[in-house]
């Protein structure tokens, strides 16, 4: 190995190790691991300045711009409101049905926030019917995951794998490439969830001594596509309804979507061009806009990037490729694409999204290519199994919302997200390899 290999793996190990340890931030973090690998010279400035101008740090950035004005027209605490009355009028149908409500959201919202926000719902209105909210608690988080690998926006390990793609020389995935895959993912695990929440909780027929609370839940910072939760007390101020900025952002924001779908512009252009049309449009002031920023998001995935050039340009990730087939023993690419699921799923349970993708996205592009298949089905199959970790409560940051609120033991998330885990594997390596062929 050479000096700069030895170097960055061990500016690897220790940025693991200190995300395993959890003692700092994860965006500190990130950015001292890119701080030594450029005075060391294993990368060089203009990588570092390409990775803090990637493609996907303009879209996140300019999604929580539009996200931002959505949040201040009031729109997101008035749609709320109206979940929260329909699940009082259906009953437990109506809780089944916000569940399947967020788990859509999260598709082009994130779905932290989402949880923040429908949790508490979820468990008044099941304390109201005399339901245990313990059956709804972890379904919901769940289908808040399940709901961000439909599309490319729907969380920020999918624009994290594609930019990282696309440093390794692919084309850049659309919008709703990867939708069918997650659609087919998601509605599996759903069905499985609808039988699975008998396990939870005592019953229906139980009655809770917990008086039902007044349901009251507004949203502010509302984040698109990022993965942290930030401060909660950001969620408790109210938003009267502002019907032009309603209409206006809702309007830019599907502009944006339905612009990138089409291939109009690549999704980085279209969202910056919508967050500087609501700022010219004044629905959103430019104080206001850079309030809607998240930098510990930006830069806790800029400085994963800058890690991820340095285990490409120092040849680290096609060394553990060639180690890889080797100990493969020259299976095919289909017992390669399951391998690579379980092994990112696996991964996601113990380190952050964007530390799992950093890792394995080079390798599975190398991997393919010495296979002589497409990485495309590889890369989609990170993407999925890169959020898809049900198996503990620490595994995504909207399982330590639920597990916290609902008192849930450990083996809760055990005995529910194991078998989810293997259904949504089974599932989403047979979708990819129908619409993903190698």
């Amino acid at each position: 190995m050479t000096a700069e290999q030895i170097l960055t793996l061990l500016v690897l190990a220790g940025v693991v190790g200190a995300l395993i340890w959890d003692k700092v931030r994860a965006d500190v973090v990130a950015l001292a691991g890119a701080a030594l690998l450029l005075i060391t010279g294993a990368v060089r400035p203009s990588e570092v300045q390409s990775a803090f101008g990637s493609p996907a740090i303009i879209t996140l950035a300019s999604l929580f711009v539009i996200a931002h004005a959505l949040e201040l027209s009031g729109l997101l605490d008035r749609l709320i409101g109206k979940a929260v009355a329909l699940c009082r009028r259906i009953g437990s149908a109506g809780i089944w049905m916000l569940i399947g409500l967020c788990g859509g959201a999260s598709a082009f919202l994130n779905n932290t926030p989402i949880v923040v926000l429908a949790a508490p719902v979820v468990r008044d209105v099941a304390n109201s019917l005399k339901l245990d909210p313990r059956r709804f608690l972890i379904p919901l988080s769940y289908a808040a995951v399940l709901g961000g690998c439909c599309t490319l926006i729907g969380t920020s390990t999918n624009l994290l794998v594609d930019d990282m793609a696309r440093s390794s020389g692919q084309a850049p995935f659309s919008i709703f490439e990867i939708t069918p895959v997650g659609v087919l993912v998601a509605l599996a695990g759903g069905v499985y969830l609808l039988f699975a929440a008998r396990w939870l909780g005592r019953g229906s027929e139980e009655t809770h001594s917990e008086p039902p609370r007044a349901i009251e839940h507004h949203v502010t910072h509302l984040e698109i596509a990022g993965d942290m939760v930030g401060d909660l007390s950001d969620f408790g101020e109210d938003r009267r309804l502002k019907p032009v900025q309603a209409i206006t952002s809702s309007l830019v924001f599907f502009g944006v979507v339905l612009l990138a779908a089409l291939d109009v512009a690549p999704i980085a252009a279209t969202a910056f061009a919508g967050a500087v049309l609501l700022i010219l449009l004044r629905v959103i002031s430019p104080e206001q806009a850079y309030g809607g920023l998240r930098p510990e998001i930006l830069l806790l995935i800029a400085g994963m990037v800058v890690i991820g050039i340095a285990l490409e340009q120092t040849g680290l990730a096609s060394a553990a490729t060639d180690r890889l087939v080797g100990s493969m023993g020259g299976t095919g690419p289909l017992a390669a694409l399951i391998f690579f699921y379980g092994a990112t799923m696996v991964l996601t349970e113990l380190l952050s999204n964007a530390t799992v993708a950093v890792l394995v996205t080079p390798v599975a592009v190398a991997l393919a290519e010495s296979l002589g298949v497409s990485p495309r089905p590889f890369l989609v199959a990170i993407m999925i199994a890169g959020s898809a970790a049900f198996a503990t409560p620490f595994g995504y940051q909207t399982n330590v919302l639920v597990f916290q609120m609902g008192k849930y033991r450990y083996t809760d998330f055990i005995k529910i997200g194991l078998p989810l885990n293997l259904v949504t594997w089974v599932v989403a390596v047979a979708a990819i390899t129908w619409f993903f062929p190698f």
